[in-house]
């Protein structure tokens, strides 16, 4: 039996603590990224974020990161089966294209989806079509090692005798001889030995569009090949970090095991991170259920179940107030309470710019970065940093207000905070929040105006008109905060 390290099978926990890269200095990382048949949704979201985060702290660290995300534009059959149709070339057909245009223009909407929720791009996107040669040479190393078998021009994974050597489902705790068991009886009513087998080259039908030359038919490789084969090629036989969505732990990353054991004697991947699903309203998202809603249609409000558009920058901030690991479920208050913080902490990093030193301090700012790189080392646990980073608002308000005073090293203790946390590593674009600024510029300048006209009301002791402009900002939605020297603050509650 092969004996496996713990480590093999957990998360990445206290990444200062515990990980250690198999190279100094250096961190292999694959993240399986977009089946590009489709229009991107929520759920696409969550996974570019999460491993985006990961990728912008390790650099943080210091480490030399090369990451590496996939592009599934081959092989990936309609219900992720060995039977059925390509889902790109279903698409190319119906739509009268060649596969590799419904491929760029969805790879293409995918790109511009991730540029504004400010994905950083990844070091190589490798395409699954682009690397038909090193899937056969693989292919050729697993017949050779035993573990696969050729079958009327296709060439299966043979599970049951790759569990008996080195034990098969163990990433996901599948029980392997149950399901062998159980599926048994349906041996010889396909090409398979059994139907736990899965495909690593599949002969294609003739009216099958995209398809290959290969040493066993014209045909073109199994979905889970590609991820094993191109990891191997970008970062060796042994590499750090496996990246994915928690529904690819089956099948996929145990097939993907699998073939890498069969493929080298051992293991590939040292630790596998999987970030968990986002639901609507309790419900996993599908088109049949009707709660299938784009990224595009998030950003333009134009999905009947949205009540309003989101910025990308809400998007994002919503996915990192949850643990990678912990499920999402989308609502449009869980969203409007988001946009209502995002608000709230870039207001704090614009009062950041606008704070004056004082020669004495009051606050204690040392705390807050350690907090922040704890939080990250633990799980990279993001609730954990934005808590802390409103902390940080917190005493800058206090400043602001006049409650609390800090020295000119404070602020620049909490400039260095916002900018690296906020900014560099959970990526929030400031910017964005500045241009929408100036776009509500004569919004806020009626609301100053009505403000000033409350302020004068006072002045004349006029306690109903006062009181009414007050009582009118607080219904819809602002809070009027009156300061010492006689003027006023608002924000949007």
């Amino acid at each position: 039996m092969l004996q496996h390290s713990l480590e093999i099978y957990n998360s990445m926990s206290r990444c200062k603590e515990l990980f250690k890269p198999l190279h100094p200095e250096r961190v292999g990382m694959y993240v399986c990224g977009p089946t590009v048949y489709g229009d991107g949704h929520l759920g696409h979201a969550r996974p570019a974020i999460t491993f985006d985060v990961l990728f912008r702290y390790l650099t943080h660290l210091g480490y030399k990161v090369r990451y590496v995300r996939n592009i599934t534009d081959v092989g990936h059959l309609e219900h992720d089966a060995d039977d059925g149709e390509d889902k790109i070339a279903k698409k190319a057909r119906l739509e009268q294209l060649e596969p590799m245009e419904v491929v760029q223009h969805y790879l293409l909407r995918y790109h511009r989806a991730m540029d504004a929720l400010n994905v950083l791009p990844p070091s190589i996107e490798p395409h699954a079509s682009g690397h038909i040669i090193e899937q056969i040479e693989y292919i050729k190393k697993i017949l050779d090692a035993g573990y696969a078998y050729e079958s009327e021009g296709s060439v299966y994974f043979d599970v049951p005798k790759f569990n008996h050597d080195y034990g098969y489902g163990r990433l996901s705790g599948r029980n392997i001889e149950e399901l062998l068991a159980t599926t048994r009886a349906l041996d010889g009513q396909t090409e398979k030995r059994n139907p736990a087998d899965f495909a690593l080259w599949k002969k294609a039908a003739p009216e099958h569009i995209m398809h290959w030359p290969s040493p066993w038919s014209e045909g073109f490789p199994g979905w889970h090949l590609e991820c094993s084969t191109m990891s191997e090629k970008y970062l060796g036989e042994q590499f750090d970090i496996h990246g994915g969505g928690m529904d690819l732990k089956f099948p996929h990353h145990d097939c993907e095991i699998a073939q890498s054991v069969a493929h080298n004697g051992r293991p590939s991947v040292h630790y596998w991170m999987h970030n968990n699903m986002i639901t609507i309203n309790g419900q996993k998202m599908g088109k049949s259920l009707g709660n299938f809603i784009t990224l595009d249609e998030f950003f333009t409000g134009s999905h009947p179940l949205l009540a309003q558009a989101y910025s990308p920058m809400t998007i994002r901030f919503f996915i990192l107030q949850a643990h990678y690991r912990g499920t999402v479920d989308f609502s449009n208050e869980a969203l409007q309470a988001s946009e209502t913080a995002l608000r709230r902490m870039l207001d704090g990093w614009k009062r950041l710019g606008e704070l004056k030193p004082s020669a004495e301090s009051t606050v204690d700012v040392n705390d807050i970065r350690t907090r922040c790189y704890a939080a990250m080392d633990d799980d990279l646990n993001t609730p954990v940093v934005i808590a802390t980073l409103f902390d940080a608002c917190r005493i800058i308000n206090q400043v602001n207000d006049g409650h609390a005073t800090a020295t000119a090293d404070d602020i620049a203790t909490l400039r260095d905070i916002m900018q690296t946390f906020l900014v560099d590593i959970l990526g929030i674009r400031t910017e964005a929040a500045e241009a929408g600024a100036e776009a509500l510029k004569p919004f806020e300048d009626a609301v100053d105006l009505l403000l000033n006209i409350r302020r004068e009301a006072k002045q004349r002791k006029d306690w109903a008109t006062s009181d009414l402009i007050r009582d009118r900002l607080a219904a819809i939605g602002f809070a009027v905060k009156d300061t010492k020297d006689g003027g006023f603050e608002w924000t949007l509650k």
